[in-house]
């Protein structure tokens, strides 16, 4: 089954300001999870992963009454940020949480698990 990881981070410690060029906790962060990464493809559970651009380089597209309007930004003010997602495909929930508990343990910022609704979804 596949499973959906989207990694958040404090909105307070990612600067837009230094959006384009990361910091190095993040870059030493990254590593870390490289390496959960590595073990990930080895046992044939991993599909893919990336990290997001910065929250102020974003753009919201919502319905209002005067039709649709894109906007700046995100749609909130959010305390935390989605800073990246990945997709495992693994055999069971139990699994997926095992897998991203130890990398909440390692990196210490929360991950949020979304079954992916695929052909898999209701096995």
């Amino acid at each position: 089954m596949k499973y959906l990881l989207l990694s958040y981070t404090p909105a307070a410690a990612w600067d837009a300001s230094t959006a384009d060029r990361p910091s190095e906790e993040a870059l030493a962060a990254f590593a870390v999870y490289q390496e959960f990464e590595r073990e990930l493809v080895e046992t044939g559970e991993f599909v893919t992963s990336e990290g997001l651009g910065h929250p102020a380089v974003s753009t919201t597209v919502r319905r209002t009454a005067d039709g649709v309007v894109a906007t700046d930004g995100p749609f909130a003010e959010l305390k935390e940020v989605l800073a990246s997602f990945a997709v495992i495909d693994v055999a069971s929930h139990e699994r997926a949480v095992e897998i991203v508990a130890r990398i909440v343990d390692a990196l210490g910022e929360p991950i949020e698990i979304r079954p992916i609704m695929g052909e898999d979804f209701a096995a």
